[in-house]
């Protein structure tokens, strides 16, 4: 049953103060070139007592939207215009969207057993919209005085390291944080455009009908599992760092969907997997550098016979460990968009048949829950439902080790995994509280 969301205003913000004409264009880079266009979204939920307790919800809304201008100052560009044929932001100061609604129902309601159907609902796009606002912000105030803060920054122009960032920025000048806001607007410097004739990111967006589940795994049943998939992993050193939480939830998730699914004749996966560059770069680049300073790293491990991935975790580690600066260099001064692509086109025509393709990113570590306006940190955050099929998130939860997968697969293979025993015995029912 979807949530009822009354739509009670809509305004733009704009910067406190205008952007000099000489940073009028905001040109992208090539990895923006890469990224898909669609939106970064998350929603902040915060129990009424936090908020109440220091504001009025009128109140409440008047300071996030003067604190919303004067951070746009520093973010110029969030505040412009997306022009993706030209490869730029018109950085006009035309203003966020700024959209209050009213939600007929308790904040409980959706925390409890959260839904990211629910959480689509409390965001001002969808998050496969097409728009050339670069920003977009909705403040939900529910029944009970709860609010939730649901915040869009188009992909085009961000991470996720870059949204986050921010959010946390925009939240510390509305508590009155003194410090100075840092910002590094350098990407198109660095990670200069290229012609990318052909490709089109978006192509693979809209072409099933996807649902998405949370999941949460506590920290004992994530350390039940590490036990398990070390002792399971072939030919492993000593002398080799035992598997992470998000390596081995990766196995198992990837595991418990083939069997769930009947899926065993696959017998080559096509994973995908996005790391951070920032610290990979030499000089590292600053965790506030904004853009998309991140690479899908792609590869194909393969199946034992059992139809299982159990090496998935040191296969990704491996993986992951090649992307250093003599990649990125290689990767930068390349008049090929992909100097890999070669290798990475040959692994999917080799497989066509067999194969199944999965993105797995994690937000583990992320500043999540550092976000505080005034009145404490979020009770909960999380995602919506993501647009492409066989993409999985996982985010720390707020306390206690454990984390939450967040799984996007079609209609009829959610159906088949959310049903599957082995999957059922580890996860928890509990809310976020």
């Amino acid at each position: 049953m979807s949530l009822e969301v009354e739509v009670v205003s809509k305004e733009k913000v704009k910067p406190s103060s205008p952007t000099p004409q000489h940073l009028r264009h905001y040109h992208l880079s090539f990895l923006d070139q890469l990224s898909l266009q669609i939106n970064n979204s998350m929603v902040y939920f915060f129990d009424a007592g936090d908020v109440t307790n220091k504001f009025n919800i009128n109140e409440a809304s008047d300071l996030l939207k003067k604190s919303l201008s004067q951070v746009l100052t520093h973010y110029y560009p969030l505040a412009g215009r997306l022009i993706v044929k030209n490869l730029l932001l018109d950085c006009n100061d035309e203003g966020v969207p700024f959209v209050e609604t009213r939600v007929r129902c308790h904040l409980g309601h959706v925390i409890d057993n959260p839904s990211p159907t629910d959480v689509s609902q409390l965001l001002p796009y969808e998050m496969d919209e097409i728009v050339d606002n670069v920003l977009g912000v909705q403040f939900n105030v529910f029944d009970c005085g709860g609010v939730a803060i649901g915040v869009c920054l188009s992909h085009k122009v961000g991470d996720a390291l870059s949204y986050f960032e921010f959010i946390n920025s925009w939240a510390a000048v509305t508590r009155g944080e003194p410090e100075p806001i840092r910002t590094h607007f350098q990407s198109s410097s660095l990670f200069p455009q290229k012609d990318m004739s052909g490709y089109d990111p978006n192509s693979f967006i809209g072409l099933h009908k996807v649902m998405g589940k949370r999941f949460l795994f506590e920290a004992s049943a994530i350390e039940s599992l590490k036990t398990k998939y070390s002792k399971m992993i072939e030919n492993v050193q000593e002398s080799q760092k035992p598997p992470s939480r998000v390596e081995v939830l990766s196995a198992f998730i990837l595991n418990r969907f083939i069997a769930a699914t009947r899926a065993e004749g696959h017998s080559k996966i096509h994973l995908r997997y996005a790391v951070n560059l920032r610290p990979r770069m030499d000089p590292p680049l600053p965790v506030f550098a904004f853009g998309n300073y991140y690479l899908s790293i792609e590869s194909f491990p393969t199946l034992n016979e059992k139809g299982e991935c159990n090496n998935l975790g040191r296969h990704l580690r491996e993986e992951v460990n090649k992307v250093d600066n003599d990649l990125l260099v290689k990767l930068r001064e390349s008049k090929e968009w992909n100097p890999n692509r070669e290798e990475i086109d040959g692994g999917i025509e080799n497989s066509e048949n067999e194969m199944e393709a999965f993105i797995f990113a994690s937000l583990c570590r992320f500043p999540m829950y550092g976000v505080d306006f005034g009145w404490g940190n979020p009770t909960w955050a999380g995602p919506p439902t993501w647009k492409f099929k066989n993409f999985v998130t996982f985010i720390d939860t707020k306390s206690g080790g454990g984390i939450e997968v967040y799984v996007n697969f079609t209609e009829d293979d959610m159906v088949k995994f959310e049903r599957d025993e082995e999957l059922l015995a580890h996860v928890s029912t509990k809310g976020v509280k």
